[in-house]
């Protein structure tokens, strides 16, 4: 069926008569939002190049800029009405909405540095420890939705042991392949700092920020500027939320003039490795330039904001906080154990991933060896 919007892709009524390759296994990537769309994109070279299988991309309730960044990849994109009349040997996942509309076995992994959430969630009366292992993320009508749920540490397997045991049988420990993409690409430091255009006795601070009023960007915008009047080049990375709510002119336009923008959908990830010193707060991206070993400093937020034990807390724990109005760049420390705290299995997230996804579509593995590529090279908005 073709008509309101509906694709004429290589499913559906009539696909036989449109498809050069046939007998593929189709996979649909889900990307609610850039945040998870950035994470599955690690996951396609593990299955892309197989010829035995199509990947197909949906977007649903979408944020701003998540259709264009994922036109941008390239993909074949299926309407999200289109695809819930469809079934799809594998599902891929890096958020619970809208999964129980689907059909087919979903992979289902985190959007972020592990699945269990840094922050505290305000309530009524107080706060509770928030993550997202439990059962009202995981169960639909009485089942387990995915098939597979992708942790990055074994830490998170005894918290789904005792948050939603009916979905333990479908855990699987594989460590985190956004970290050992990083891994790789630190010997390339030098490369991304040639492409930020930094020179070698310059010293780049990197300034981390996740969304909300309480993140470096929405508590300490004046920080970037402090930075700068201190002689430090100054690169921003922030979260694509950040981006998609207020607009990329808006944020640009917020920003000195002289700090390097990174875009909202790659390069934080370059720009993290090429930093002398990362500044950041409670989002993932600090919690990720710890665990490769860059020297580190936080933003003050409120007390009582970090679930004890989390990432963040493990980073504000060791870094110290800095002075945003007045920042001594040279206190900054490196975080020990945060990779280890991330991931069981550091740079063998891909094996243990591909043979997951390959068991769900019922085809042997390829006999290549799994790529863990370093990132690209990063890029500015002007």
């Amino acid at each position: 069926m073709v008509g309101d919007g509906w694709t004429n892709g290589p499913i559906g009524l009539g696909a036989d008569a449109r498809i050069t390759r046939t007998d593929c296994r189709t996979v649909l990537v889900v990307v609610p939002h850039v945040v998870a769309g950035t994470r599955l994109a690690d996951l396609l070279p593990l299955l892309e190049a197989d010829h035995r299988v199509q990947v197909l991309f949906t977007v649903h309730g979408a944020t701003h800029g998540t259709e264009e960044f994922v036109r941008g990849l390239g993909g074949h994109v299926v309407p999200w009405q289109q695809a819930v009349r469809h079934r799809f040997d594998l599902v891929l996942a890096a958020s619970h909405r809208g999964l129980d509309e689907l059909h087919g076995p979903v992979l289902a992994l985190p959007h972020g540095a592990g699945a269990l959430k840094s922050r505290s969630r305000p309530r009524r009366g107080g706060t509770f420890p928030a993550h997202g292992l439990s059962r009202e993320r995981l169960i639909r009508d009485g089942r387990v939705v995915a098939a597979a749920i992708v942790l990055a540490h074994h830490d998170e397997h005894r918290v789904l042991a005792e948050s939603c045991p009916e979905a333990v049988p479908a855990a699987v420990v594989a460590g985190d392949v956004c970290l050992d993409r990083l891994l790789a690409s630190t010997p390339y430091r030098d490369h991304y700092r040639r492409a930020l255009g930094v020179a070698p006795v310059e010293r780049l601070v990197t300034v981390s920020s996740t969304w909300t009023r309480h993140s470096t960007f929405g508590a300490h915008i004046g920080l970037y500027g402090a930075l700068l009047e201190r002689g430090e080049r100054v690169a921003a990375v922030l979260h694509p939320n950040v981006w998609s709510v207020h607009g990329a002119r808006q944020v640009r336009a917020w920003l000195p003039r002289e700090v390097l923008v990174v875009p909202p959908d790659e390069g934080w990830r370059a720009a993290a490795v090429a930093a002398d010193a990362v500044i950041g707060d409670f989002g993932s991206t600090t919690q990720y330039a710890a665990a490769v070993g860059r020297p580190m400093l936080v933003v003050p937020i409120p007390d009582d904001m970090l679930r004890p034990g989390s990432l963040a807390d493990l980073v504000y724990r060791t870094a110290p906080v800095v002075d945003p109005e007045c920042p001594r760049v040279e206190d900054a420390v490196v975080v020990p154990g945060v990779a280890e705290a991330i991931s069981s299995y550091p740079g063998g997230a891909g094996v243990a991933t591909r043979r997951t996804m390959y068991r769900l579509l019922g085809l042997p593995e390829p006999t290549h060896a799994v790529p863990v590529s370093p990132v690209a090279v990063p890029r500015v908005v002007g």
